[in-house]
């Protein structure tokens, strides 16, 4: 037998996991100073460049570092949303652009109905979207009723028709939007139609053998409260009423 018990000796060769422990051991240790901190919102770095620095690669739509780097406060929201203070909306967009983002969506939301309260009436979401590492960011803004926006046209042309239909359903004004005026409702037509307080009008349908339909009570006829003006009555869906059912209704009943 060549070598000694203690498998030092040059003619033994060893397999298996002693084999994958020598070798494991025989691999130069790289100094902690040799490994570079690498900033993880570097467009630069991809996720290999990480790996091969022996680092472990953070998911490259995290816009965590983003927020941080521009200052901002993370939301508490289903999607990764910031809240920006309105006088500083125009220049976060443009730090934002400046870093590849475009803007995708505006949207306006009134939280007078909200369960929880809420810092103000209303807010403005802008939707911005990096096209190169599919990171994405929303914009909350916190408006009082009146409180006018700086619009984000200057930064972003799409802002054109997304902050129209904004003032148009919500009344937010954008302050420094070329053209500023309705996109979806009649000029006539006062208020606005996506706030919790727009009265909502409904006219009564006269049918051609004279019976009309009162929306308030076909609703309640619908949920079976009521037998409601056209003599439809909900229990018919389940099978009962049958003795009340009108002339007009069709065999069988409601389709």
């Amino acid at each position: 037998m060549t070598g000694g018990n203690d498998g030092s000796g040059s003619g033994e060769k060893l397999t298996g996991r002693n084999a994958s422990m020598q070798s494991s051991q025989s691999q130069p240790v790289r100094p902690v100073a040799e490994i570079r901190p690498v900033p993880v919102d570097d467009p630069s770095v991809g996720r290999h460049s990480l790996a091969a620095q022996g680092l472990n690669p953070a998911d490259p739509r995290d816009v965590t570092p983003l927020m941080a780097a521009l200052g901002l406060i993370e939301d508490d929201a289903a999607e990764p949303t910031a809240i920006v203070p309105a006088e500083q909306l125009r220049d976060i967009a443009m730090q934002l652009k400046a870093r590849g983002f475009m803007l995708m969506d505006t949207v306006g939301i009134d939280y007078s109905a909200y369960t929880s309260p809420r810092p103000k009436r209303f807010a403005v979401l802008h939707n911005v979207y990096h096209p190169d590492d599919h990171r994405r960011l929303f914009l909350r803004v916190w408006l009082h009723d009146g409180e006018p926006l700086d619009s984000l046209y200057p930064v972003w042309k799409a802002a054109n028709y997304l902050e129209r239909e904004v003032y148009d359903l919500m009344g937010v004004e954008f302050v420094g939007h070329p053209d500023l005026r309705k996109v979806l409702t009649p000029d006539d037509l006062e208020g606005h139609p996506l706030r919790k307080d727009f009265p909502l009008g409904e006219t009564p349908t006269l049918f051609r053998e004279g019976r009309f339909l009162d929306p308030a009570t076909f609703r309640a006829g619908l949920s079976g409260q009521q037998r409601g003006l056209t003599g439809y009555r909900g229990e018919l869906r389940r099978g009962q009423g049958e003795d009340r059912m009108p002339p007009v209704m069709p065999e069988g009943g409601p389709k």
